[in-house]
């Protein structure tokens, strides 16, 4: 028998009683929208952090260490964090997770003192563990929650939310850096706002009610499963890896974070100045909130069958990646490791900082709509949250390993422009492999009976 982590799940647990408002406390809406305001807090001040390129820091290395111990953890417990969110239930596992963003943000005020990158790399780490147990806590609400015609809109209200967190963790460095034009490091003031933001969203994530106890407007239940075990969850996350749905993901799923160090050491870093990082990063996270708002009203309200407005959704972004990482490539080709601007850009510079600062700007763009794309799949493939949680972990789990992948590249110096064809190729060859997603294992909304799709029990996975 599993744990019951959280107090709700208990068998003398009151019921919330069901009211039909859309503002009720265990609707989809309001525990999507909590638990965007948790991740604004910490994932979203985390990302202000990492943006800035090098964590803030004049070298770049403590931070792509850090980052490269963050993603290896992360890549076990992304995998893990489903079957952990099911055991435990939400509460417990978002407050083990939030609390470990504070160790990681305190870790590099330290190093603004010390130059000791231990302490850092072993926060990285932890964090790594704990972003496993918040993103499968975190997929599973956003993707399981909301009506299945619905999971666009809600999958960019959950994403406007969260990268809000990176707009105003981005005015943080901004203003308490604003007169340090020459500065090459963050002040200590920037890391102590962002570990108070990270601490604010350790506690709002006590708010999170566990999926047995919300309720649709329909009346229908998130998952029946009030706790599951420790032995079904090993079983069910091991036959992910044989289950043809995943594999199909995988590339999409190692794509998705690889290109953070090259966007955020090799663009923002090596282009801009220290205050204009911080003001760069507003945007960068607010092209996020319309990107997102965007692809997610195409994948729910563009066409009358699901599956067109997922292919619909993946053509957009298939075509307007290839020219945002053409626009890239057009610009990386003006410097290398070897050649770097002389002077950093200022964004009081002109017609000299726009170009460079469009390019960021649709950068975050793109990030948003792949993402939003990815989890807009994802959610189409089931309803309940429990089977959902374990398959967001997997596609955080891959990511993740991407990342780690990706940041020790950076640390190892390889050059600009092969870090670029690279995150370009991953991405590309994604679309083709979630068109074959769509067209074999997603159901139009006429093709569904009883609020599951038939393909749950026909496309089952490779044994």
């Amino acid at each position: 028998m599993g744990l019951q982590g959280d107090e709700e799940t208990a068998k003398g647990s009151e019921e919330i009683p069901f009211k039909r408002s859309v503002f009720r406390y265990n609707s989809p809406l309001v525990q999507v929208a909590l638990i965007g305001f948790v991740c604004f807090c910490c994932p979203g001040m985390f990302n202000a952090l990492s943006g800035m390129g090098g964590g803030g820091q004049v070298n770049p290395n403590a931070a792509n260490n850090a980052n490269t111990a963050l993603y290896t953890t992360f890549a076990v417990f992304g995998i893990l964090g489903g079957g952990i969110y099911n055991i435990l239930g939400p509460k417990l596992t978002l407050v083990c997770g939030c609390s470990t963003y504070i160790l990681y943000a305190g870790s590099f005020l330290y190093y603004n003192h010390y130059q000791h990158q231990a302490f850092a790399i072993v926060a990285g780490g932890v964090l790594g563990i704990g972003a496993g147990l918040l993103w499968a806590s975190q997929g599973a609400i956003m993707t399981s929650y909301p009506p299945h015609n619905r999971k666009g809109i809600y999958i960019s209200l959950f994403w406007s939310i969260f990268n809000l967190g990176g707009v105003v963790g981005g005015l943080i460095p901004f203003v308490m850096n604003y007169h340090r034009t020459d500065a090459q490091s963050v002040n200590d003031g920037t890391y102590i706002g962002f570990m108070l933001f990270m601490a604010i969203g350790t506690i709002l994530s006590l708010s999170i009610l566990h999926p047995s106890r919300v309720v649709r407007d329909d009346g229908s239940h998130c998952t029946n499963i009030k706790y599951s075990s420790v032995s079904v969850e090993a079983s069910e996350i091991l036959k992910l890896f044989l289950d043809w749905r995943m594999l199909l993901l995988v590339p999409a799923s190692w794509a998705s974070n690889f290109f953070y160090s090259y966007q955020f050491n090799n663009v923002n870093g090596q282009l801009f100045n220290l205050r204009t990082r911080g003001f760069n990063n507003i945007f960068y996270w607010g092209a996020q909130m319309i990107g997102s708002v965007f692809i997610g009203y195409v994948m729910d309200f563009s066409f009358k069958s699901r599956r067109a407005r997922g292919l619909l959704g993946i053509g957009i972004v298939a075509v307007l990646g290839t020219a945002i990482w053409g626009g890239g490539l057009a610009k990386q080709l003006d410097y290398r490791r070897g050649h770097l601007p002389t002077e950093k850009l200022d964004f009081k510079g002109g017609s000299n900082f726009a170009g460079p600062f469009m390019l960021y700007f649709s950068y975050g763009l793109l990030d948003a709509m792949f993402q939003s794309m990815v989890y807009w799949v994802i959610g189409a493939l089931a309803d309940d949250s429990e089977v959902l949680s374990r398959y967001v972990g997997f596609y955080k789990g891959v990511q993740s390993a991407g990342g780690a992948v990706a940041w020790q590249i950076d640390a190892h110096n390889v050059p600009f422009l092969n870090e670029l064809v690279t995150n370009w190729a991953l991405t590309t060859i994604s679309y083709p492999l979630l068109v074959i997603l769509i067209l074999r294992a997603v159901k139009d909304d006429d093709d569904e009976t009883d609020g599951e799709t038939k393909d749950s029990v026909a496309l089952p996975g490779i044994h």
